[in-house]
């Protein structure tokens, strides 16, 4: 790439003006509207593009066209076709090298436009398809298939029969677990337009005429709004700041989407009694948040930092629970003279009226005769007074908000007005026993380092320094459970409760957070109700959980909590660092068998076990589809509950649509229901220890394999070369540090996300799918990985996530990415493997090519890779390009140091590096830009 800004402009013979939009083959079998949809957003963007700059949508049209082509030609070539004369790829890299640094930041903005757009069409396909889906249902039908729920309940039912059924239906729960893991490359701004293009979009499909003319004028505005806006945010968000992640999601969907869950099914299961009886569906959607309180390796997140976050979560969910009682009891216009009061509302209203005349008075004024509507507007205003805090008015927790709820809801119902009861009323009922006051339940973490530091150094120094001055990490440490103490006396319990500590080696660990939970109060009335949770995440932990657990619940205070909740306990699996320090086949058996034994351990002592899975996004993670990851978990190891965290991009692409967040909100309760079938929990048992002997020669040859690559001489700084690890270490999408270090001279400096992150960039994704390969060649009985990717739930989930990873891979792009290290032995290893893995999981799965069998997500892969090969390209050559700036400097660096003349070669020296720090901004930018595209491109980051 050139470095000079102000290069020459490609000549028009390497530039294609033409507007004509060439198609690649696979792009043909897209649905119609799918199509359309491209068409538009692509016309939309190239008008744009020429408005800005003529020559830079020359540049795009002319890249696209050899990016388009030399897709054809890959594609052509894996399917046993001759291979083409020309070099598309390389073409598009020389127009690309041809442009000055600005000119390719414009063109990594403008490709990062199109993804966004491109996804937005793909959803609004996905969004259509529902919707087909529902007008096609038979009402008379046994299940609704468009609602998995209720298939799930139907077959429990059929094989469990109708009590059993509804017992698990009642114990059900889903609790995804919101983090502000820096996995989001997209920054809030951009998201806002985002969400605004998405419903012009949705909407223009419904228009005409001057309402047409004016949806695609409004279009036109943000979408070139959205190429113009920078995709690098300025600065890293606060904790504080990432708070309005949640926020946003809770005001868009959750709030108003979460109750249509409940409703939905209890449509199907009620039939024409739903909305006229009591309800059936429980509330079971319980969401949590680290954000704010997950303290391990984010020393922005402190005391006053979760205080600060629980209040604006409390704040926010009362606030929007008053609008909803205010929106409700403003429309229960009941006379006294048609739907008479209760005994049990005349007493509620009487509490009130002594409470204060001035609320009721008020009421009474907007509902004289209307007594339902007059209790509910006082309630409304007693939320008012909470988030205010005025001690006489103010609620002190949701569930006497509830409480009174109910007290409106059985009025109703005994007057007649069951519609309004059961109707609207419900609503508000099942947003407060979904949300609370808290809006999310935060969950503090910490390393258990820490703790054990903190007591060494209280031990050493005194409680409060009494022998000297303790350490402020210390301080930090008391005030955290001081804060957790606070927030459960504002918020309740529920609020906050669970300390997780990440690390843990032994029950120690345990009784460390116990001992500092006491130490932090003075008065023992003040120590706050906490469940410490244990994470199990690196192999030697997994393979030691259960000894660790059985040493655990002899802590009196577990005991004490085992009994005070009937024996629920609670045990975390982190998916990321077994899987970066063991290998993902590993890991991913690991985890399995650790599952298995858990659940194993929970029945022997009679323990209701909840296992909380820490999965991340991306493949690398432990990602995929989570309601087949949780159908393929051992007997007994869900229990009717899911709990897993949520994090950047998974948490907008999951949740940022309403109808797509009731669709996966419904499949994962149904799987989570599911797996307690015994149809189901027969299979995996049965299918686990079947094969086992295969499992375990996969385990041993994959680890092997992985740890090769690991423990190869300067691995570290060599991964750090060729993929942009040190770059996305300078993205400002989290208050979280993405590694420990901006590089990596070991692998225990770097965090795991920019691991998945890094790979994924280089379009190798190693972190999914490494030593696969090779322990399917060791292995060698392809007849006994067929049967047991048709039989094993566990092995084709895997299988399908690595499949999804290796269509996203490409060894093109990745030579261009491991050619900038200069070690052919990693490199070969790295492709050796790549080409060893395709080849076994294709022979497994039986498809020709990644995502065959998968028709609509492979064709939507495909159709995406050529655009996002510019991007790689365009990093590439900037990472190139940076690498060689810093080598240079080193050089001069180092003679700078030698010279006789110091004085003279410095200033000259100094100056030459000013503006090479310029240059590397330029590029920096460009790289960053180029992530946050390449991101969007393959929607997965970590």
């Amino acid at each position: 790439m050139a470095n000079t800004i102000n290069k020459k402009k490609p000549t028009s013979n390497q530039l294609t003006m033409s507007g004509a939009r060439t198609k690649s083959p696979e792009e043909h079998d897209l649905p119609e509207s799918l199509k359309d949809d491209l068409a538009l957003c692509l016309d939309i963007l190239r008008t744009v593009l020429g408005e800005y700059d003529e020559t830079l949508l020359s540049t795009f049209d002319t890249v696209r066209e050899y990016a388009l082509k030399a897709s054809a030609e890959h594609y052509a070539e894996t399917m046993g076709k001759k291979k083409s004369k020309e070099n598309n790829l390389e073409k598009a890299e020389k127009v690309i090298e041809s442009l000055d640094v600005h000119q390719a930041q414009l063109l990594a903005r403008a490709l990062t436009t199109y993804f966004h757009l491109a996804n937005l069409c793909e959803e609004n396909y996905r969004v259509s398809v529902l919707h087909q889906r529902e007008a096609d249902v038979d009402e008379t039908a046994a299940t609704d298939p468009a609602n998995e729920l209720t298939g799930a309940y139907h077959q429990l039912i059929n094989e469990m029969g109708p009590a059993k059924a509804k017992k698990l239906l009642d114990k059900l729960e889903f609790h995804p677990v919101f983090t502000a893991h820096p996995t989001e490359a997209r920054r809030k701004a951009v998201e806002g337009k985002i969400r605004r293009i998405a419903m012009l979009l949705s909407a223009g499909k419904l228009l005409s005429g001057s309402d047409k003319k004016e949806n695609n004028r409004r279009l036109y505005n943000e979408i070139d709004a959205l190429f113009r806006t920078s995709p690098i945010g300025a600065k890293k968000p606060t904790p504080v700041e990432e708070a309005d992640t949640i926020i946003d999601i809770f005001d868009n969907t959750l709030f108003d989407t979460i109750p249509q869950v409940y409703r939905r099914f209890d449509d199907w299961l009620l039939g024409d009694q739903a909305g006229v009886s009591e309800p059936q569906c429980p509330a079971f959607f319980h969401p949590g948040s680290w954000i704010g309180s997950d303290r391990d390796g984010n020393p922005n997140v402190t005391a006053k930092v979760s205080r600060t976050v629980a209040r604006k979560f409390s704040d926010h969910a009362i606030e929007a629970l008053e609008k909803a009682t205010r929106q409700a009891g403003t429309n229960l216009t009941m006379e006294a003279v048609t739907t008479p009061p209760s005994t049990e509302l005349v007493s509620l209203w009487s509490r009130q009226k002594e409470m204060s005349e001035r609320l009721t008075d008020n009421a009474e004024i907007i509902s004289a005769h209307e007594p339902h509507r007059a209790v509910m507007l006082v309630m409304a205003d007693r939320l008012h007074h909470t988030v205010t805090r005025d001690a006489d008015l103010m609620y002190r927790s949701c569930d006497d908000f509830i409480t009174d709820l109910k007290i409106v809801q059985r009025s109703l119902a005994a007057a007649g007005a069951r519609r309004a009861a059961y109707g609207p009323v419900q609503d508000v009922i099942w947003k407060a026993e979904t949300f609370g006051f808290h809006l999310v339940e935060m969950e503090f973490r910490q390393h258990s380092l820490v703790h054990s530091r903190a007591l060494e150094d209280i031990r050493e120094h005194g409680l409060h320094g009494e022998r000297g001055k303790l350490q402020p990490m210390t301080h930090e440490v008391l005030d955290t459970f001081r804060a957790l103490g606070a927030i459960q006396k504002r918020n309740s319990e529920k609020a906050a409760r669970r300390y997780i500590i990440s690390f843990t080696k032994s029950a120690q660990n345990v009784r460390d957070v116990y001992e500092l939970n006491r130490m932090a109060f003075s008065n023992p009335e003040d120590v706050p109700t906490i469940d410490v949770i244990p994470l199990f995440e690196q192999l030697e932990d997994l393979q030691n959980c259960v000894s660790v657990l059985d040493e655990m619940i002899k802590i009196p205070e577990v005991q004490a909590r085992l009994k005070a909740t009937g024996g629920k306990l609670e045990v975390m699996l982190g998916y990321s660092d077994s899987s970066k320090d063991a290998g993902p086949t590993t890991a991913t058996l690991a985890l399995h068998s650790a599952q298995g034994r858990i659940a194993e351990w929970a029945k022997e002592h009679d323990i209701d076990l909840t296992l909380f899975h820490g999965r991340g996004g991306a493949v690398g993670r432990g990602g995929g589809p989570a309601n087949r990851a949780v159908l393929a978990q051992p007997k007994g190891s869900v229990n009717c509950r899911f709990k897993l965290t949520e994090q950047g991009e998974s948490i907008f692409a999951r949740y940022g649509n309403q109808v797509l967040a009731i669709r996966h909100v419904e499949s994962v309760a149904a799987a989570t229901l599911l797996q307690s079938a015994p149809s189901v929990e027969k299979t995996n048992t049965e299918m686990t220890e079947k094969y086992a002997p295969m499992t375990q020669k996969l385990d041993d040859s994959s680890h092997k394999r992985f740890l090769d690559l690991l423990n190869t001489p300067d691995f570290a700084p060599w991964f750090s070369t060729v993929t942009p690890l040190t770059e996305i270490g300078l993205l400002p999408i989290g208050s979280r540090p993405a590694k420990r270090g901006l590089g990596a001279k070991s692998l225990d400096d770097l965090r795991t996300i920019p691991w998945v992150f890094s790979w994924a960039q280089a379009r190798i994704n190693l972190a999914a799918w490494y030593g696969l390969g090779t322990a399917c060649e060791e292995f060698g009985d392809l007849k006994t990985l067929q049967g047991a990717y048709k039989e094993l739930p566990m092995f084709s989930t895997f299988i399908d996530n690595i499949e999804m990873s290796l269509a996203k891979t490409d060894e093109r792009i990745a030579k261009m990415y491991l050619a900038l290290g200069d070690r052919d032995d990693l490199r070969d290893k790295v492709l050796g493997e790549m080409e060893l893995t395709r080849k076994w999981v294709l022979a497994i799965v039986g498809d020709d090519w990644p995502l065959q069998h998968r028709h609509v997500l492979g064709q939507a892969v495909r159709v995406r890779s050529p655009y996002v090969d510019i991007l790689s390209v365009i990093q590439v050559l900037a990472l190139r390009d940076q690498r060689a700036l810093e080598k240079k400097r080193e050089a001069e660096e180092a003679a700078k140091a030698k010279t006789a003349n110091g004085a003279i070669a410095a200033k000259k020296s100094d100056n030459e590096e000013l503006a090479r720090d310029q240059q590397r901004g330029g590029f920096t930018y460009l790289i960053l830009c180029t992530v946050s595209g390449v991101a969007a491109g393959l929607q997965n980051t970590g």
